[in-house]
Order: structure tokens, then sequence, then C-alpha cells
């Protein structure tokens, strides 16, 4: 059985408090993307984990996907003997959540193949205890994220009939080294107020915190956001702490355009 695991960017990003777990609040809005890894798992005489596309550098204890499988496995033991191969098409440590999406639709794909009946409940804490946006991947619709990100909050907001362009350099930001340059503090106003006005108001309201300290270290990732607005971007971002930027265009024509100046990186254009 075969599952398209998708990833999101983030619209807006305040750290708003270091927690005294040494973890920090978060507040954002996870948007889901149709731009997937593929993941197949199938039944067999022993455990297997296989992947192709992008390399897959982390051992088989730091795999999402085999944390997922094990996790599922300790409550579920028929689940024992399978194969599962994974597509890599999402870049890693790009800021779409890749790596989160892989793991919860590894768990979503053994609950459909062995009729485990989880319910949505039981999908969400398995999820979150592999990753603080993995449980978001259990509803993939808009959706407020608070406390580390596992804390979720519906949220009536769409994009649909824009398109977005996704800028994949190829730099590793390192999560714990942006959040080591971050002063939390709370915004002037509520992401959900900003997401609600015009898009046009976005430019210079709709922040990621983490863009500042980012860009200090990678300048090259400002200049890409910059030259997005060049080309036409309604808005534009990092997603996550990096290193991808996107571009929110009216068009899909606009965005293959803006595309066409940026042939030296991997880029997508999608419908969101």
């Amino acid at each position: 059985m075969v599952l398209f695991s998708n990833c999101k960017i983030n619209l807006g990003l305040h750290v708003v408090a270091k927690r005294t777990d040494g973890y920090h609040e978060l507040s954002t809005c996870f948007y889901p993307l149709p731009f997937n890894d593929v993941i197949e798992i199938i039944k067999a005489d022993s455990f297997n984990f296989q992947s192709s596309g992008i390399t897959v550098y982390s051992t088989l204890e730091n795999n999402l996907i085999v944390k997922a499988y094990n996790l599922l496995l300790h409550d579920y033991p028929q689940i024992k003997n399978v194969h599962i191969h994974l597509l890599k098409n999402i870049p890693i440590g790009a800021g779409l959540g890749g790596g989160s999406a892989n793991a919860t639709y590894t768990i979503s794909l053994l609950n459909q193949i062995f009729n485990l009946q989880l319910t949505t409940t039981q999908l969400l804490n398995y999820a979150a205890q592999l990753g603080s946006d993995c449980a978001f991947f259990v509803y993939n619709q808009p959706y407020m994220a608070s406390g580390r990100g596992e804390i979720l909050t519906p949220f009536n907001f769409e994009l649909k009939g824009k398109y977005i362009l996704l800028i994949l350099p190829n730099v590793h930001v390192s999560t714990k080294q942006a959040f080591s340059h971050i002063t939390p503090k709370q915004p002037l106003k509520a992401i959900t107020q900003i997401l609600q006005q015009p898009i046009t108001t976005w430019k210079t309201e709709l922040v990621n915190d983490f863009e500042y300290s980012v860009f200090q270290q990678f300048p090259e990732l400002e200049t890409i956001k910059e030259n997005l607005y060049q080309h036409q971007a309604v808005y534009a971002a990092m997603s996550g702490s990096g290193s991808t930027v996107f571009g929110i265009f009216e068009t899909e024509n606009a965005a293959l355009s803006a595309a066409s100046n940026f042939s030296n990186y991997n880029f997508k254009v999608l419908p969101l």
C-alpha cells in the first residue's frame, strides 16, 4: 500500500517565550502543500527499510519513519514484519516538515494495512510523541499551532486560486542554531488577524522571527526573498527555520515567470 506524504509551510512564525523544559513557545499557521514524498509499506517475512531519491543520512535509530514503526510496534506486535520504502522528494532540513509528515503517514499506513482501527485521538497521540509538528499531518488542513507546535487550533483560512513558488537552496540550517539566536517576544498583532487581512498587507506585518538570525548567517536566503518580491510575489518569506524561501503569486503564469529567474536553484511551482 502506498501513501503520498505531503509537506507544509509556515505562514508567520513567532517565538513568544522560553519554556522551563528547554523548548520554546511558538505561534504559527501550518498550511499544507501538494509536494510529496512517497511511502510504500507491504507485509514481508522480516522488517526492512529502504529509501531512494534524496539521500537520507540518518541512522535507522534516528529515522522518523523507523521511530514511528517502533512506537506502534510496542503496542501492536502484529505489524512486526513489513518492508518500508521511502521515495524522498522533499528536501531534508528545509523547514517544510517532510520528515514529520513521513512519520505521521507511516502510522496512518500501518493503521490501514493491519486494520488497527486507531481513532483520531490515538493517531494524534502517537504523532505528538514523534515530533512537535507531526500531529498537524493527521489533520492536514490549515491550523494554528502553539506550544511547541503540537497544540493545534482549526483555522478557517485558504489561499485557493493562488500559486506558490518554493525555492529550495542547497543550504542546511541548524534548527538548534537558529533558536540560539532568537530573543522570544510577544508579537504586536496575532497571526490570525494578519492572515484575515488582504494579502497585500502581509509583506510588512506577517513575520517569521527566524529570518533575522538565519539571514545573517545565510545572506543568500534574504537575497532570494528580495528577488521574489522583485518578480511579482504578493508575499514572500522563509518557511520554519529555513532554508526554503517561498513566494505567493496571484496566477500560475506569474509564478512560472518568476521561477525562470531562479534557474540556479531547485524549485517547485504548486497550486494552493
